[in-house]
């Protein structure tokens, strides 16, 4: 039989379906990059997230891959362009978790402006404070999105019936822009003007560090930074040095520079639990694109690339 490495979280719509075709499914979602050049040696296919990393050598070292599938968004983790020197198809399903990513997202700018957590937290404390955890709206404020692919635009449609501009600014895509979103050419409309900054960007070399001192240097009013798309998209030194000094009026991040926190350095210990322990920062631990609807219908995204592939 044709075996398939599964290193990730799937449906088992995937699994049933690739044993429906005649795979053999080799379960390992824990596995370690080590673990991997042993058990690629004789499979056709992969299914990764980010647990491993597809280099030219892990590559190499599988001489029967045909194809690689990428649960979610994010070829980062695939050397596609030596896979498809060697005939190996690369497939991604960034559509499949864009609304998981965008409720997650709408869901904690929500949580931040209107101090829900926090008012929680007091609550179960014994405290009642209403002055002190009185909320921000939504409406008439100013939104910018960087990166306007699938969780963008699926950020962009939950943000309407809030009444707010939406600016969205995309280096490879300046058109067909949705009727309520306000494309921009460059950043400059949202260093104006954005009372919220939200990132929807992949990672690559130009998106490392995006959130930058010379950013942060060039927005010109205090905003909320969201980011639910890579950790090292932002600059954690200056996040905190933008919160310190009031830049910043809050955080809601998803990601983070390392991951998870057994491998983070001990200064990512620490700028994470200086910024976490702040009351405008909420933190999670990379589960915005990781709901159960959002694994499904990644999984059967894959399925039917791979089944069409024939």
């Amino acid at each position: 039989m044709k075996k398939v490495l599964i290193a990730a979280p799937v449906h088992p719509v995937l699994t049933d379906g690739l044993k429906a075709e005649g795979y053999e499914c080799l379960m390992h979602e824990k596995i370690s990059q080590q673990q991997a050049f042993e058990l690629v040696k004789d499979v056709t296919g992969i299914i990764t997230s980010t647990r491993l990393q597809l280099d030219k050598d892990l590559i190499y070292a599988a001489p029967q891959l045909q194809w690689i599938g990428r649960m979610g968004s994010g070829m980062e983790v695939i050397d596609v362009s030596y896979a498809e020197t060697k005939g190996i198809k690369c497939f991604g399903s960034p559509n499949g978790n864009a609304n998981a990513v965008a409720e997650h997202a709408m869901g904690m700018l929500l949580s931040l402006n209107k101090r829900i957590i926090k008012s929680n937290n007091e609550v179960k404390q014994g405290q009642w404070l209403r002055d002190e955890n009185r909320g921000t709206e939504l409406e008439g404020k100013t939104i910018g999105l960087i990166g306007f692919g699938h969780t963008g635009r699926a950020f962009a449609k939950k943000l309407i019936g809030f009444d707010m501009q939406i600016l969205a600014y995309d280096k490879y895509n300046r058109q067909h822009f949705p009727t309520y979103v306000n494309p921009c050419d460059t950043l400059d409309p949202i260093f104006e003007h954005a009372d919220i900054i939200s990132f929807h960007v992949p990672l690559q070399a130009d998106t490392t560090h995006y959130f930058n001192k010379h950013f942060l240097e060039k927005v010109t009013k205090p905003f909320i930074l969201i980011n639910t798309s890579r950790g090292v998209v932002v600059d954690n030194e200056v996040l905190l040095f933008g919160m310190q000094n009031k830049k910043i009026s809050g955080v809601c991040l998803d990601v983070w520079e390392e991951e998870p926190l057994g491998n983070m350095s001990d200064k990512q210990k620490e700028l994470l639990i200086d910024i976490s322990n702040r009351s405008n920062a909420i933190l999670t631990p990379h589960i915005a694109g990781y709901s159960f609807e959002a694994v499904y219908k990644m999984s059967k995204i894959l399925l039917d690339k791979i089944v069409m592939m024939k």
